[in-house]
């Protein structure tokens, strides 16, 4: 017996040692077929910090509640306890080994039984869990709808196995000591030592060896499956990931959303004034991707936490963010042989390799270099472009992917070049830049209508706005309020814009704005791929900002619209823009506490706030909105089931605004019946982009009689003017005679 388990033992550990080893030398070779970044090697210690901060408190994972707690007993054990797998091998040669110097302390026991009992029960936990929501019981409402099935069960009930060989192994050890009573050293395994008391010495021994190959065998079969599968992530993110969260894009540890990174080549930002000759536009190729890319896609565990948040997916669109990783990183792997020996083609679509370099490529993988990366199944594409154009950038695949993968960048990377080299994009987003070629705005309105909000402003309440530069001197300016294309143009949101003039001008802010010198800024474009249009304007804004604000104390901006205030914030700094940023909702707050606003009038009413992706997930703004309406008298704020980190996109970023949704659910009209399960009065919000999509749909709501007629859409500036305001003295009425 005892022989047999050696040499079984010992065959099974080289070859899978030999094939794992192998195939991380291979990983390693197909991360580097991607193209170079070089902004992710600063700072090396906070990104180690980062890297143990997220390991060792699992801060993503335990948003997940238990499956938080029983992940990180399962990671932790899978490495804290791999002496368990050497003293296994010591106990094939004498079924008494211990380990040196720690094999028979108290508090190394202690911890071999807790941590091995607790990843034992951490993984028939996650096991239960997976089987609970299987996808042909769930379909789509399945985080694991589209994963590798048996690549994950396998994964688990490999775990469970070594599990319960280690608590075997502990229960014999202490049997053929004789543990006759509780003994401290077999915390959780006594009542296996007790099954075991008067069996044979020689039984004992030979059990001790049979699991000992068990356990060995075990963990070495799993190290020959991912060997012969280096695209297994649901395996290799275990070793994956601690580099790919080291090689984040943000240097402070800091989810990869905000600003879009430059659009690079070579390594390098391109310079649209005048480019290279050799430049590539985005990514059409998945050697387009940079390494960081690639080690993204080998990541992914496929847990599927970004497609259960993903609005496109709950709505039934195409696009899954986890299935869009997966799809990549299976066509970068199945390409790999040929990209490896020296393939690849230029802009012109000509071969670079020669024919003795591609002579001994897999036909298979030649095959797959063929396929475009975008194209249709017709066209056999790797990506279709139902999927590509689906996406909002909300960010809620960002923020919940555990291991930090960064799929609004790749989407943007993969929209550049569909926009910039192909003009491939929806029809009517060729609308949108039209205008704002010709017009500096989305409407294709006159330049001159960006006034028109303050003219009415003046009629209504007599306040006069000022305009810097014509009508104050920047000195004096507190703060440059940047209205925006839909604060300015747009009836709804022009509402929000002068409710917050107002409140400023009550508050006794001096501000300014910018009138006719104001341009988009060129979030929508950026979004869309039209890289070039998104530089066009934003270097316009940055020159026009910094004009303005020369002889200002502090280049201080707010903005009522989340994607302004994100872009000047984020994204002008790439173009030389450094200003000091806020929302118009931490400006209100601010002036709250100070007592320079005083809402006292009750507005009444249940009230729910939606949390816009650009203000919230991008910039982590979730207070202030709230702080404000908990000041509002008679406001009764309720969440809806999806707020916060976990907020549901309205249906309009990622230029999705200019767009139509021709396919599933509309995102705003899930959006509102989710607000209309609390039967609320009041749905408000801060941003105008999601006034405009949630008023859509309520409007849409009461013409089905599916709302309440009273139901408003309102900015949170609004609400807070209606309770600062005065109300209007009824006049008394005169006396009668009889």
């Amino acid at each position: 017996m005892q022989l047999a388990a050696i040499v079984i033992s010992l065959v099974t550990t080289v070859i899978g040692t030999a094939l794992a080893a192998r195939a991380a030398a291979y990983i390693y070779r197909v991360v580097r077929t991607g193209a170079v970044d070089t902004t992710r090697f600063g700072s090396p210690l906070q990104r180690v910090r980062t890297v143990a901060v997220e390991f060792l408190g699992h801060t993503r994972m335990n948003r997940w509640g238990i499956v938080g707690i029983a992940h990180w007993f399962v990671a932790v054990g899978f490495f804290s306890l791999v002496l368990t797998l050497v003293n296994a091998f010591g106990q094939l040669f004498d079924a008494e080994f211990a380990l040196p110097v720690i094999g028979h302390w108290l508090p190394w026991n202690i911890f071999v039984e807790l941590i091995g009992t607790l990843t034992t029960l951490g993984i028939l936990t996650l096991i239960v869990i997976r089987l609970l929501s299987l996808p042909s019981r769930a379909g789509r409402k399945s985080r694991f709808a589209g994963s590798i099935a048996w690549q994950a069960f396998y994964v688990e009930y490999t775990i469970l196995g070594i599990g319960l060989c280690i608590m075997m192994l502990r229960g014999l050890e202490g049997a053929l000591e004789g543990v006759d009573s509780y003994d401290p050293t077999y915390l959780v395994s006594y009542p296996i030592v007790a099954a075991f008391n008067g069996v044979a010495h020689g039984t004992l021994v030979n059990l001790i060896y049979v699991f000992a190959m068990l356990k060995i065998c075990i963990s070495f079969a799993w190290a020959i499956t991912i060997g012969i599968n280096p695209s297994m992530g649901v395996a290799w993110h275990r070793f994956l990931g601690f580099f790919n969260i080291y090689f984040k894009r943000e240097e402070d540890g800091a989810t990869a959303l905000g600003a879009l990174r430059p659009m690079t080549s070579g390594g390098a930002p391109i310079d649209f004034e005048d480019p290279a000759d050799d430049a590539v536009f985005g990514v059409s190729q998945v050697e387009h991707f940079s390494w960081k890319g690639i080690l993204d896609f080998s990541t992914c565990t496929e847990c599927g936490r970004c497609q259960s948040q993903c609005p496109a997916w709950n709505t039934g669109k195409p696009l899954s963010p986890k299935l869009l990783i997966m799809s990549l990183r299976e066509h970068a792997y199945a390409k790999a042989p040929y990209l490896l020996a020296g393939g690849g083609k230029d802009m012109e679509g000509e071969e670079k390799a020669t024919a003795e370099q591609l002579a001994g490529v897999p036909a298979e993988a030649l095959a797959e270099a063929e396929r475009p990366l975008i194209g249709t199944a017709e066209e056999n594409g790797v990506i279709d472009p139902d999927v590509l154009w689906s996406c909002t950038t909300c960010g809620a695949c960002v923020e919940q992917c555990p291991v930090d993968i960064e799929h609004v960048d790749h989407i943007v990377d993969m929209r550049r070049y569909q926009v910039m080299i192909e003009s491939s994009f929806p029809t009517e987003a060729g609308t949108m830049l039209k205008n704002l070629e010709n017009k500096g705005n989305p409407w294709g309105l006159a330049t001159k209508a960006r006034l028109d909000w303050v003219k009415e402003l003046k009629k209504e309440t007599g306040i006069e706005v000022p305009v810097i530069g014509e009508d104050i001197d920047p000195a004096e300016v507190e703060y440059l309020y940047w209205v925006g294309c839909a604060g300015a143009l747009e009836d709804r949101a022009k509402k929000t814009t002068k409710a917050f003039a107002e409140l400023l001008h009550t508050a006794g802010v001096k501000f300014a704005i910018l009138g006719k010198e104001e341009t988009c800024t060129g979030d929508s474009p950026r979004r869309l791929g039209n890289e070039f249009l998104f530089q066009m304007l934003g270097a316009q804004n940055v020159e026009t900002l910094n004009a303005a604000l020369e002889d200002a104390p502090t280049k201080r901006i707010v903005a009522t619209c989340p994607h302004c205030f994100n872009t000047i914030a984020n994204e002008y700094p790439q173009l030389g823009g450094h200003f000091e940023v806020i929302h118009h909702t931490q400006l209100l707050q601010h002036l709250i506490d100070e007592g320079k606003l005083l809402p006292v009038n009750p507005v009444e009413g249940l009230i729910t706030y939606h949390d816009p992706c650009y203000l919230g997930r991008h910039n982590k703004v979730y207070s202030p909105p709230r702080e404000i309406m908990d000041k509002v008298p008679g406001l009764r704020q309720q969440e809806m089931h999806r707020h916060k980190e976990r907020g549901f996109c309205c249906g309009a970023g990622g230029a999705r605004m200019w767009m139509e949704e021709r396919i599933g659910k509309r995102i705003n009209t899930e959006r509102v019946d989710e607000a209309l399960s609390l039967n609320p009065d009041i749905v408000s919000t801060a941003c105008p982009f999601c006034l405009v999509m949630l008023s859509d749909s309520v409007n849409g709501k009461k013409n089905e009689g599916a709302a309440k007629e009273h139901l408003k859409v309102v900015d949170v500036a609004q609400l807070l003017l209606d309770s600062v305001k005065a109300q209007p003295v009824e006049p008394e009425a005169e006396p009668v005679e009889a």
